[in-house]
């Protein structure tokens, strides 16, 4: 997913800073999936190790395995989300077999919860979590957003893209929503764990005491445009991309309309826990490598997410 955080917070998604217009072509299919198992529809990259130029950068353990473990919640089209033969797709999963190609691993996507990826980072169950989560601060140091606390180690971003967050309402039935400001009284649907819900915390306490924002989190973004197009919210919110997606496929672009202009455009990264320095640094020079080779040009714009390309991959960009 999202910008999933103000952009995803330290617990939370976000997914990015694009912007420009999103034009996704083809007949993508607007799936998701909420379980927690092993994709193995998505086994990044066919290159062995011997024959990989940026190999010898990885950790011993890795190159021994051969196979990246990664955390993702696929449900975020255009970014990473199931096809109609629940095969796992998007923009993250092929920038994965891009790199792994570099690095001669294969990059294994594991579906979850987005605000319980980092989580499972911490406690080894995945080795990276790639699920267009927005590099901030409060990530990067551990802590939670809405209690200045710290809550975990913190993670290390190896930044890949950037977005912004968007508000999209039912087509031809706006209310009046044009910005965040515009919420007050009126119910907002979100993934939980986004910069999305962060701005909606942040206008609710901007709201009159008569008229504040009520919010409905739910476990993915599928969760939250189906609240819209039932008609049990009056709005919904997610990184650009996303919501530009929605609105393109949704109903053959009949069920769904963006409102106002994108905010907090902020990078997208790639998490790594902060004591695995060598797999991040490996994962940055195969970025790097995809980037200066034009096949990371190729893969945004093939998703619609040209307007979010970044020259160089950087570490922690976010702020």
């Amino acid at each position: 997913m999202t910008a999933r955080s103000i952009r995803r917070t330290t617990a939370t998604r976000s997914r990015i800073a694009a912007v420009g217009a999103i034009a996704v072509a083809g007949t993508l299919l607007l799936t998701g999936c909420g379980d927690q198992t092993k994709d193995k529809g998505n086994d990044s990259g066919d290159a062995s190790t011997a024959s990989a130029p940026l190999a010898d950068k990885l950790p011993a353990s890795i190159r021994k395995a051969g196979v990246v473990k990664v955390g993702s919640d696929i449900a975020y089209a255009p970014v990473e989300f199931k096809d109609s033969s629940g095969k796992t797709v998007g923009l993250d999963p092929d920038l994965a077999d891009a790199m792994g190609k570099q690095l001669g691993v294969k990059f294994q996507f594991e579906n979850g919860t987005f605000d319980a990826l980092l989580t499972g980072l911490r406690s080894k169950r995945y080795d990276i979590a790639m699920s267009a989560m927005t590099d901030n601060k409060n990530r990067q140091q551990g802590i939670d957003p809405d209690t200045g606390k710290k809550v975990g180690e913190g993670v290390d971003f190896v930044d890949y893209l950037s977005a912004g967050v968007s508000i999209y309402t039912r087509k031809g039935d706006t209310g009046g929503i044009t910005s965040w400001s515009d919420l007050c009284g009126k119910k907002i649907a979100l993934e939980r764990g986004t910069v999305s819900e962060d701005l909606a915390k942040a206008e609710v306490k901007k709201c009159p005491k008569d008229k504040k924002v009520t919010i409905e989190a739910f476990d993915d973004d599928q969760q939250a445009q189906t609240r819209l197009r039932s008609g049990g919210a009056d709005a919904a919110s997610s990184d650009f991309p996303v919501a530009a997606y929605a609105v393109k496929t949704s109903g053959g672009g009949k069920d769904f309309e963006l409102v106002g202009e994108q905010v907090e455009a902020a990078p997208y990264g790639i998490a790594v826990a902060k004591e695995n320095t060598q797999l991040r640094d490996a994962l940055q020079a195969a970025l790097n490598a995809v980037i200066k080779s034009g096949e990371y040009q190729k893969i945004l714009a093939k998703w619609g997410a040209a307007d979010g390309a970044v020259k160089e991959s950087v570490i922690n960009g976010g702020k």
